[in-house]
């Protein structure tokens, strides 16, 4: 198991910056421990909609959390706006940081993470598999 903090730039889509700060390392499985900081929009999804909807404005990052995958992330997030309404769901691509985000990972090396059609509930769930040492791709990055 290995953290990895991130401080990411004003700018960039948060959902696929933490995706690539993932798979770039060659690791199958990672978590996000915590997650804090600001947007300028977001794009959530809500529980039984199918279409993300786009908040516009500056937003602050309540809380993140969710795994990522080497094919995809299930993240969640809630977020405030200047008049403390607070709304949460589903992290979509779109969601762009407006002044930081801050981002602890935690790379799971041991272990594979994959999201495969689940019949029971008809959508692509995370599947949890312990790595045998021949499938760890992740290898520490050199200084």
């Amino acid at each position: 198991m290995e953290t990895l903090p991130l401080r990411l730039p004003p700018d960039t889509d948060l959902r696929a910056a933490l995706e690539h700060a993932v798979t770039s390392r060659s690791c199958r499985a990672a978590f996000v421990l915590s997650g804090i900081g600001s947007l300028s929009q977001a794009r959530l999804r809500r529980a039984g909609i199918t279409e993300a909807d786009t908040i516009t404005g500056d937003v602050e990052i309540l809380t993140l959390a969710g795994t990522i995958s080497a094919n995809g992330a299930h993240l969640h997030m809630s977020i405030a706006d200047a008049d403390d309404k607070v709304i949460g769901g589903h992290v979509a691509q779109g969601c762009i940081i407006r002044t930081t985000a801050e981002v602890l990972l935690v790379l799971l090396s041991d272990w594979s993470f994959s999201r495969e059609h689940d019949p029971a509930t008809g959508f692509a769930e995370l599947v949890v598999r312990h790595a045998s040492p021949k499938d760890n791709l992740h290898a520490p990055r050199a200084g």
